[in-house]
């Protein structure tokens, strides 16, 4: 497959490598001649030097016959107007960019983008880790908005029910585990202690969650 990245800092530069590595076609495009180097001697892509909208930029980097185009660069207006090109104006297929800054990330969601916000789902994951564990994060889904946690349940909910256990919204338990069998669950299954729940659920509803877990009898 064809691929672009705009941008060839520490992301752009690993993107670009990795996508390599695993034999495709790949143009790194950046303004920056020296920002270049971050790629690994070994890289055997195409390099572009120049500004991102230029249109002889673009089609040098193979525009036209792209498969997909991620914007990486640390200016959140840069990758959302070169994304929207790449969408609208050259029609590639998949386009991707990364946000910046927090404050700009409607502006990427408005152009209809698909957004890959390190700083806001860092900070998140650090926030989770902070907290004691009783619950595990096992897949991401977007920017962390929702994500599948995988809880052992404790002793002091042994004979409860799922639904005694599960906040009201924003929580769904998607599978529960037991003696390594696997079932999808309903609100009435009965728990015992060391029972394995996977819960598809957003931050809050794990907060939610997580109080009730520390409240003596879970009320």
């Amino acid at each position: 497959m064809n691929f672009i990245i705009v941008g060839c800092g520490r992301v752009g530069a690993e993107l670009a490598y990795r996508l390599f590595q695993k034999g495709h076609q790949v143009a790194v495009i950046d303004q920056v001649a020296a920002a270049l180097n971050n790629l690994p001697t070994d890289f055997r892509g195409r390099t572009v030097e120049g500004e991102a909208l230029a249109t002889d930029v673009l089609r040098r980097a193979g525009i036209e016959q792209a498969d997909g185009l991620a914007a990486v660069t640390n200016s959140d207006s840069l990758n959302a107007v070169v994304a929207h090109v790449a969408k609208t104006v050259y029609h590639v297929p998949q386009v991707v960019v990364r946000n910046y800054h927090p404050r700009w990330r409607a502006l990427h969601e408005a152009f209809g983008l698909q957004v890959v916000s390190s700083t806001s789902w860092g900070a998140q994951r650090i926030e989770e880790l902070l907290y004691p564990a009783f619950a595990r994060s096992v897949f991401s889904a977007g920017n962390g908005e929702v994500e599948i946690y995988e809880l052992s349940v404790p002793e002091a909910w042994h004979g409860r029910t799922l639904q005694d256990l599960l906040p009201a919204a924003e929580c769904l338990a998607v599978a529960l585990t037991r003696v390594g069998k696997a079932i999808l669950p309903s609100p009435e299954n009965r728990l015992e202690a060391g029972d394995i729940v996977h819960l598809s659920a957003t931050l809050v509803a794990i907060d939610a969650l997580r109080e009730r877990l520390q409240t003596p009898q879970g009320r």
